[in-house]
């Protein structure tokens, strides 16, 4: 149990950290008109939820351990958690997709320096939280590979969306940072359905072979 109490207080830290630069992104996204830059504030948005769904997830099993009520099978709860965690991603992949390819066809001016500047911010935060949930192999839970892996895909669509950014402004194709969210969002979206796939077999009591 030593470790499922570590993995709490580092989801309930990355969280406020994600919760705090989820904010100034969507603010930004919309001043700037950057959609690589909104989609990256939704989709941290999704991983305040995951995050969060994720932390609760571990106060429970805490809970659950120390009464005597729950005597049910504890890791069941992570996996759950971790289950609705692969959902929440895919779903908010599927939106960031719809917008990105509305904005594809319906280009509109872009603020580039200012989009590039809280992309880098973004990013900066996303390798921080990665740093807090990173955990060795033998302590990992469907659960904490779930808030693990929404790091990581809003890294992805951070970056993604510098790059696009950068190309966009030095070569005048606005239809880049649009494209960039495309690409993140086909990424995000095969991450999610392998955590589904393997969340389900360990709820389904599935041999994973």
């Amino acid at each position: 149990m030593a470790h499922t109490h570590n993995h709490e207080q580092k989801t309930l830290w990355v969280v406020i950290i994600t919760a705090i630069t989820m904010v100034v992104e969507i603010v930004f996204g919309l001043s700037t008109h950057s959609m690589a830059l909104l989609a990256d504030g939704i989709h941290m948005g999704s991983h305040v939820l995951a995050i969060g769904l994720s932390w609760i997830a571990y106060v429970l099993v805490r809970k659950a351990a120390s009464g005597r009520q729950f005597t049910g099978d504890r890791n069941k709860i992570l996996s759950l958690s971790g289950y609705s965690s692969g959902l929440m991603l895919l779903i908010f992949a599927f939106v960031i997709l719809y917008e990105a390819i509305n904005r594809l066809m319906n280009p509109s001016p872009i603020m580039y320096r200012e989009a590039i500047l809280v992309a880098v911010i973004g990013l900066a935060v996303n390798i921080a939280s990665a740093v807090i949930l990173y955990h060795r192999h033998e302590d990992s839970d469907h659960n904490i590979r779930a808030a693990y892996l929404h790091v990581l895909a809003d890294a992805l669509t951070s970056l993604t969306a510098i790059v696009a950014l950068i190309g966009a402004m030095l070569w005048n194709v606005m239809w880049l940072d649009a494209l960039g969210a495309i690409i993140s969002s086909m990424v995000i979206i095969k991450w999610s359905v392998a955590l589904l796939k393997d969340s389900a077999k360990s709820l389904l009591d599935m041999n994973n072979h």
